[in-house]
């Protein structure tokens, strides 16, 4: 058989290939075969978080801050159970690239302390949302969850001295200011010495109330908790939480003291947890 019997048929495959390929028309109308706005989704598509991968949690907490946060581990005599404790005990997870933590317990002469430190990476599996905006949504969450009060407006105090002023400048000079409420935060009354722990624990300063925190990270926020257990000693859990990126991070460090009714102090745990974030943070990027 001739081989010029097969060229019609390949030609007429060639076209239509062709024909399917560059979708044109007669009008002038797309050349290719996809929709008008696919081209613009996939352009648009979310991308991905900073962070891949997630440190080793519980090697990201130098011992020196350990020392800090955990006074009873430096009293362990027995070297090994020292190291031990250094050391801490990783925490159940299913995912090492997407969450791991920590935690320690260390028991002292003064008091038993608390640390956990938890990272978590979030990946959004919706092209349209990308993973900061994911990580965004989860930490709105936390921040629901610690029910954090209303900030107390600075200068309360002053504005109302100062209205209390204008208003007797105003009026009779015989006339008597308005009593107002004593402007001590702590709730004891003006020129006491000291302060007992059940006034300390009810009126807390609102430098040290639970609030959202602009120095760390992407958006952070402090919790200060104080309870009592089934004794009558308190315990103090102090939980720091900040989004970088795509990894958010928690900490919560709590301390119960061995005495009966001391009080574990509020800025000093704070101070402290707070140090161990911005540690974390700069680990971070």
């Amino acid at each position: 058989m001739p081989r010029k019997a097969y060229v019609p048929g390949v030609a007429a495959l060639l076209a239509a290939l062709l024909a399917g390929c560059t979708g044109a028309s007669d009008d002038g109308g797309p050349t290719d075969n996809s929709n008008p706005g696919e081209a613009g989704t996939a352009s648009v598509a979310a991308q991905p978080g900073k962070y891949d991968s997630l440190p080793e949690a519980c090697g990201a907490v130098s011992r020196s801050t350990l020392d800090s946060l955990l006074p009873g581990i430096e009293e362990i005599t027995d070297e090994r159970q020292r190291t031990t404790a250094y050391e801490g005990d990783a925490t159940l997870t299913f995912d090492t690239d997407r969450k791991v933590g920590c935690r320690w317990k260390v028991q002292s002469a003064d008091a038993t302390d608390h640390l956990l430190v938890d990272f978590e990476r979030v990946v959004s599996y919706d092209n349209a949302v990308s993973d900061d905006n994911r990580a965004e949504e989860l930490f709105a969450r936390k921040v629901t969850a610690a029910d954090l009060p209303e900030p107390s407006p600075s200068g309360t105090d002053e504005e109302e001295a100062e209205g209390t002023a204008e208003a007797t400048a105003s009026g009779s000079s015989t006339a008597s200011p308005t009593p107002s409420k004593p402007a001590s935060p702590t709730g004891s009354p003006t020129g006491s010495g000291s302060v007992s722990p059940s006034a300390s624990s009810t009126e807390t300063p609102a430098d040290l109330q639970p609030r959202l925190l602009d120095d760390l990270g992407d958006e952070a926020f402090v919790d200060d908790v104080l309870a009592s257990s089934g004794s009558t000693a308190k315990q103090r859990t102090v939980t720091v939480a900040f989004r970088t990126s795509n990894v958010i991070v928690t900490i919560q460090y709590d301390e119960q003291p061995a005495t009966v009714g001391a009080v574990p102090d509020s800025k000093e745990m704070q101070d402290k947890a707070r140090k161990l974030a911005s540690q974390l943070a700069d680990s971070l990027t």
